[in-house]
């Protein structure tokens, strides 16, 4: 062994004789307390390492803890979204089915004031070219219906029957730019001719410059077609010029909102009359 390695071996003895003796004084050594000062100075030391230990559990006891009470509030609220996700459509189902009983209220006390016989349908489908603008109805030939029925809602006049099938059929609506009915201002009985546009508007021909026609009037049928009852509304005067020769230029707007038709009455019976009838 080299000289310097005897050093190293010799101080290390010497330090640990040097501890064993302060280990040894302060066992026999007693604090202010009476406890020896060994042992307070190891309860110390024991103390701190159990209290850091105490607070690292605490802390991830308190973490998991909010772990999982954040994961039952997220499940509480996914079941409480669920909750008034199903709600929402309850509310909608409901408030749809009650439209529809206020609907089909209007339409039983619309057939009610008629003195002609009436069959009730639905609207089942619109037509897909905006050049012709017609509806298709749940009522067919099975049902009575025949072609040039009048189609009446509770708001006014609808059009007519051109092509019944069975169980269905097809409706002119009286916005089609191909339809027309006799029509009468309700206020000063001016008479002329309501023609489709294609549009959401109607135009009223044939009724002389000299009339009494004035902006809000109602205009109503006039039962001389012949395919459409007397009396039933048509719309409201909406815009008045003079025409270039004889005849007004009027706009009417239709009573009748066609985009959102669901149920219709159709009139069996022809207006009674209706061929001799050339006059209000």
């Amino acid at each position: 062994m080299t000289l310097t390695g005897m050093r190293r071996r010799n101080g290390v003895l010497f330090v640990a004789v040097v501890l064993s003796h302060v280990i040894l004084i302060s066992a026999q050594v007693n604090s202010r307390s009476g406890v020896p000062l060994l042992e307070a100075v190891t309860f110390g030391v024991f103390a701190e390492v159990q209290r850091a230990t105490a607070a690292v559990v605490g802390g991830v006891r308190a973490v998991w803890g909010g772990y999982v009470g954040l994961r039952s509030v997220r499940a509480e609220n996914e079941a409480l979204r669920r909750e008034f996700g199903d709600l929402q459509v309850r509310y909608q189902e409901e408030r749809a089915m009650a439209a529809r009983t206020r609907q089909l209220e209007t339409l039983l006390a619309l057939r009610d004031r008629q003195s002609l016989p009436t069959r009730a349908a639905e609207v089942i489908a619109a037509g897909a070219s905006p050049d012709f603008r017609t509806v298709t109805i749940d009522k067919g030939t099975a049902d009575g219906l025949r072609p040039d029925m009048a189609v009446i809602a509770p708001g006014g006049l609808v059009g007519r029957i051109v092509t019944p099938g069975l169980h269905a059929a097809k409706v002119q609506l009286l916005i089609d730019r191909n339809a027309a009915a006799g029509a009468i201002v309700e206020r000063s009985r001016a008479q002329g001719v309501v023609v489709g546009s294609g549009e959401d508007l109607l135009r009223m021909d044939y009724v002389p410059g000299i009339a009494d026609v004035r902006a809000g009037d109602t205009v109503v049928t006039s039962g001389i077609d012949g395919i459409y009852p007397k009396g039933v509304v048509v719309g409201r005067v909406e815009r008045v010029e003079r025409g270039s020769g004889i005849y007004m230029s009027i706009r009417v707007q239709p009573q009748v909102e066609f985009l959102r038709l669901e149920e219709v009455l159709v009139v069996l019976a022809p207006p009674p009359g209706a061929a001799r009838e050339g006059a209000p």
